[in-house]
């Protein structure tokens, strides 16, 4: 129930000068890599993002700083909370946070920084 726009930035530097206008146009950017939070694409966006005046939230979700036990990769992503359904969790209470209630939307997915098109 709560609307999203899926961009692939395909790189992690330079972020591409049009997501901080996309990202000006939601209430919250999410980022989710399963690599190292330091240094990565969350760390990046929320630079450029600082850095155009964009005063969006952002939450990165990725590979904490520190050692990791040895397992398999569906134990460590299990263990760091970097399932699908441990993010999906978080997400929905940061928007139920930000406005206390949900909107019931259609998500839409694009494969780039252009926003879907209906």
């Amino acid at each position: 129930g709560i609307t999203t726009t899926v961009v692939d930035p395909r790189w992690v530097k330079p972020v591409d000068e049009a997501m901080a206008p996309l990202a000006e146009q939601h209430r919250v950017v999410v980022t989710v890599e399963d690599n190292s939070r330091v240094g990565g694409v969350g760390s990046s966006i929320a630079q450029a993002l600082r850095d155009a005046g964009v005063d969006v939230p952002l939450r990165d979700f990725g590979i904490p700083p520190r050692f990791l036990d040895h397992a398999s990769r569906a134990e460590v992503m299990t263990e760091i909370g970097l399932t699908a359904p441990d993010i999906a969790r978080q997400v929905t209470g940061l928007v139920s946070k930000l406005d206390g209630r949900f909107e019931r939307t259609s998500a839409h997915a694009v494969d780039s920084v252009e926003p879907a098109r209906d």
